[in-house]
């Protein structure tokens, strides 16, 4: 491990750059902290932080000039691995049939994304769309494609929301594996430093060429503190134990129809989660019928028309859609992809419009569930 007071940090930024990614980080927008490229430090949300409940997220100035004293936003990296729409293919009418346009200008080099900031429930939420997009027998080329050259600056997380639970889901607050960089921040009024680690060559080789000393006793000390007390403010709980078989046991509970009458069926859950693949397909054509396109564009569960098959959707009710996404999250995940499909940041119960909390509702059925056993 090694120690980057603040005045250096910056040179992480030009290293960076220099060898050819381009930054993305975390920036203030629009009341909340976002995703975003960025170019320098300066560009980091300094001295802000969030308090979040249900249905309500607000960002406060601090005095501390801290850079990552916040839990997550809206966005995640999902945005920037599996963007919301792209173009699948695009063919041009010929005399002949049709045919895959190409285009014959030469593409200016795709730059590498380096993800700045990427807390350890993020990180793990990348590592199960990994399962999703890199395994088995249909593998996502555009993911992958970003995926092999993203370099990973992830960092421990020392202030966690009001919604967070990723103790619950043995995702954070530490980040463990599969970063390049991982940073650890340190605020006294006296100091202001980084522990850095390398998690890759490619890590190595940059913080190499970072100003700094090795790590004392006395500072990863007063990290593992810092993440302790993270660990014991952690806003919400959610008791995992048989949680899949709880789940399948209560297809019928009436809590379903409790959560329906809240539940607007809008779909936010989905959007902000860092997990949620549903895609769906979206053909254009021009008038003259000489030119077609077909894009992949994000979709949701809670979408009426998600389910539809001929004679009418499979989920006509709002209960029934809830009910999957839940089931999903924390049951039938785990049968597809050996793990479940929640890390725990709380943003589905953040950015609800209506407060409805996943942690409540699962600890809800468990407790009618033990009663009746």
């Amino acid at each position: 491990m090694k120690i980057i007071e603040r005045p250096y940090f910056d040179k992480l930024f030009q290293l960076l750059k220099a060898r050819g990614y381009d930054l993305f980080g975390p920036v203030v927008r629009d009341g909340a902290i976002l995703y975003d490229r960025i170019d320098q430090v300066t560009d980091l949300p300094i001295g802000w932080q969030d308090r979040q409940e249900k249905g309500a997220y607000r960002l406060e100035k601090t005095a501390a000039p801290t850079l990552f004293a916040y839990a997550v936003g809206p966005h995640s990296w999902k945005k920037f691995l599996h963007p919301p729409e792209y173009l699948l293919w695009k063919a041009q009418r010929t005399e002949g049939g049709f045919e895959l346009f190409r285009e014959k200008e030469k593409k200016p080099e795709k730059k590498k994304p380096a993800f700045i900031g990427v807390r350890s429930c993020e990180l793990n939420a990348i590592l199960i769309q990994d399962k999703v997009f890199l395994e088995g027998q249909a593998i996502d080329p555009l993911y992958k494609s970003i995926r092999e050259e993203a370099f990973i600056v992830a960092v421990n997380c020392t202030h966690p929301a009001g919604t967070c639970f990723c103790v619950s889901m043995d995702t954070g607050p530490r980040v463990k594996g599969a970063f390049d960089i991982s940073l650890m921040e340190v605020f006294r009024e006296d100091r202001h430093y980084f522990i850095a680690e390398a998690g890759s060559s490619k890590g190595e080789e940059v913080l190499h060429e970072i100003q700094g000393d090795p790590a004392q006793k006395s500072e990863i000390t007063e990290g593992e503190d810092l993440l302790e007390k993270a660990a014991d403010k952690m806003g919400r709980k959610l008791n995992t134990e048989g949680v899949r078989e709880l789940l399948y046991a209560n297809a019928g509970h009436p809590r379903w129809d409790e959560v329906a009458n809240r539940c607007l069926s809008c779909g936010n859950c989905t959007m902000v989660c860092p997990t949620c693949f549903c895609t769906t397909v979206e053909d254009k054509t021009d008038l003259s019928g000489r030119h077609a396109e077909r894009w992949s564009k994000w979709d949701s569960c809670f979408s009426l028309d998600f389910s539809y098959i001929h004679g009418g959707p499979v989920r006509s009710t709002v209960r029934s859609r809830y009910r999957q996404w839940i089931t999903h999250k924390l049951a039938t995940w785990i049968d597809q992809f050996g793990s479940s499909g929640c890390v725990g940041c709380g943003r589905c119960i953040t950015w609800c419009p209506v407060g409805i909390d996943i942690t409540e509702e699962a600890a809800a059925i468990r407790n009618d569930h033990m009663e009746q056993k």
